[in-house]
């Protein structure tokens, strides 16, 4: 496989979790499918879909652990500040790996190794 070609595909592992603003879990099986079909292709695509399915499990339990805190007000701030960290990073991490860099997302629980 090409190194651009295996750049694009990593990209998109991070790019799909965008699919969670349409589909509701996108955001976790949008990574989930592009990790599992293309994996074996490739080392690259291989770490970065890991990586990218482990950040939107991370946000998701994040997400999951601001709803009792609309009950005292503090959702309100924090689930948006949430969304927009989560598109930020897959941003970020878009562009990295379209460039063929390694990109580890902050505050991220590895459960995916």
């Amino acid at each position: 496989m090409e190194k651009k070609q295996e750049n694009q595909i990593a990209m998109f592992c991070h790019l799909s979790a965008l699919f969670g603003f349409i589909i509701p879990m996108g955001s976790i099986l949008g990574p989930l499918v592009v990790w599992l079909v293309k994996r074996g292709d490739s080392e690259v695509i291989d770490d970065q879909g890991k990586e990218a399915l482990n950040f939107q499990i991370t946000v998701f339990l994040a997400l999951l652990l601001s709803i009792p805190l609309w009950f005292v007000c503090i959702g309100v701030i924090v689930t948006p500040l949430i969304a927009i960290a989560d598109v930020v990073f897959v941003a970020l991490a878009a562009m990295a790996a379209n460039s063929g860099e390694d990109y580890s997302y902050p505050y991220t629980i590895r459960f995916i190794k």
